[in-house]
């Protein structure tokens, strides 16, 4: 099987490369009339996509998937309003290819130019969200890439029919089709291949849990951008605005818990008012997020409080939950909130809730993750958010990309050398 896997992915590949080779040729104005049609012709297809989406949704309920992962892959009007509007804003956006970043002029007369350029084929392995489609193939397009998509298994039925809109669109507006690819094998063996097709294949980006992630970053010959877990920290420190710090922590906890910007741990300084514990606590409870908490935060609750909540473990802290499920730790102060979330922390975003502002520096200078936060939830770390457009992946990573990956995330750069007859002496 895996030669004929070889060769299916090769074939996919080469395809891809013809059709980047295509793109190169393209004006921004011809991507941006293109992405404006994808946007139509999403909400033209509207009632077909979520057709195919619900027959995921079965086949996920009769799996007996929970209601976060359900949450993940599930469709609405208004979800795929979001992803046309998206495709509009991508198109507002300045197209990176071609810009010029520095320009040096040598002692000689040579012009060196650094210019931004596509990376060629992306390949990108994602699970659940049939959104990722729709955003990965967007920016790879607008960037001069070609995109190999090769999605989870529990939403092939979403992505089959976004893709389809996809490719008939390009096809009548005479572009390359190829440039978007839906792998439809469901293979495990399919992402050992991508993975490993060094020289057809230009970057792989992963997007999905733990697994996935490090199955790719462990076995990869290809160039890879980890998007990493999101086990996400608010700290509220001693000084917090008790009702600011209230109402960020419900928002990062429970408006999409599903998603990896969500929080996962909750850190309150020993100092604050055990009233506010049991009120913040108390409401996480009516909007039906199951606590998990420290000795040192059970203390301060009342005994029917301390029932309805389970004593925190540290496989409790180190766990993206992905669902109303949230663990909370009493600190000594603001040097131990910061040796917490240097030991569970993944570098994703962190957050802060403190009026003292040599505290909220501390924390921005101190902590190590993609995305700081002071008086803010971590729910913003996400690339329509940041006015990207939309986003390929939240990079963990520090090498190239860190943080949400717009459009200039995709593009690489040359150096254009211009002369006029210089020899090297």
């Amino acid at each position: 099987m895996t030669h004929e896997m070889e060769a299916v992915i090769k074939e996919y590949a080469h395809r891809a490369k013809q059709a980047a080779s295509a793109l190169a040729l393209l004006s921004p104005e011809v991507k941006n009339q293109a992405l404006h049609g994808l946007a139509e012709a999403l909400r033209d297809s509207r009632n077909e996509i979520l057709l195919a989406n619900q027959k995921d949704i079965a086949a996920a309920v009769k799996g007996g998937e929970p209601e976060s992962r359900l949450d993940r892959l599930r469709l609405s009007e208004a979800r795929i309003e979001e992803m046309a509007h998206g495709l509009q804003m991508i198109a507002k956006l300045d197209d990176p290819v071609g810009v010029v970043d520095d320009v040096r002029i040598q002692h000689n007369g040579l012009v060196i130019e650094k210019t931004r350029v596509p990376f060629g084929v992306v390949a990108v392995i994602y699970e659940s969200r049939p959104n990722v489609t729709v955003d990965a193939a967007a920016l790879a397009f607008k960037t001069g890439n070609a995109v190999l998509l090769r999605g989870g298994k529990e939403a092939r039925h979403s992505n089959e029919a976004i893709t389809n809109v996809m490719r008939a669109t390009f096809q009548s507006l005479h572009l390359p089709v190829d440039a978007i690819q839906l792998i439809s094998v469901l293979d495990r063996e399919v992402v050992d291949q991508l993975i490993q097709a060094r020289g057809y294949i230009d970057l792989v980006i992963p997007r999905g849990g733990a697994a996935l992630i490090e199955r790719v970053v462990q076995g990869a010959r290809v160039p890879v951008i980890e998007t990493g877990v999101g086990n996400c920290h608010v700290y509220v420190d001693a000084t917090a605005d008790q009702a600011m710090a209230e109402e960020i922590v419900v928002n990062a906890k429970t408006q999409r818990p599903s998603v990896c910007n969500a929080i996962e741990t909750i850190l309150l300084h020993e100092s604050l008012d055990p009233s506010f514990v049991r009120r913040l606590l108390s409401r996480l409870l009516s909007c039906g997020v199951e606590v998990r908490a420290c000795e040192q935060t059970l203390l301060r609750l009342g005994e029917e409080e301390q029932t309805a909540i389970s004593l925190a473990t540290d496989d409790d802290f180190a766990t993206e939950f992905l669902d109303l499920i949230v663990a909370v730790k009493v600190v000594r102060d603001l040097d131990e909130a910061l040796g917490h979330i240097e030991r569970f922390g993944t570098k994703h975003s962190e957050a802060i809730v403190t009026n003292d502002a040599a505290s909220a520096q501390t924390f921005l200078s101190r902590v190590d993750a993609a995305v700081v936060y002071h008086n803010a939830s971590t729910r913003f770390t996400d690339g329509f958010e940041f006015g990207f457009g939309a986003e390929i992946g939240i990079s963990t990573q520090k090498l190239h990309a860190r943080g949400p990956m717009g459009l200039r995330e995709l593009t690489t750069y040359k150096y254009v050398v211009k002369g006029s007859g210089q020899v090297r002496g």
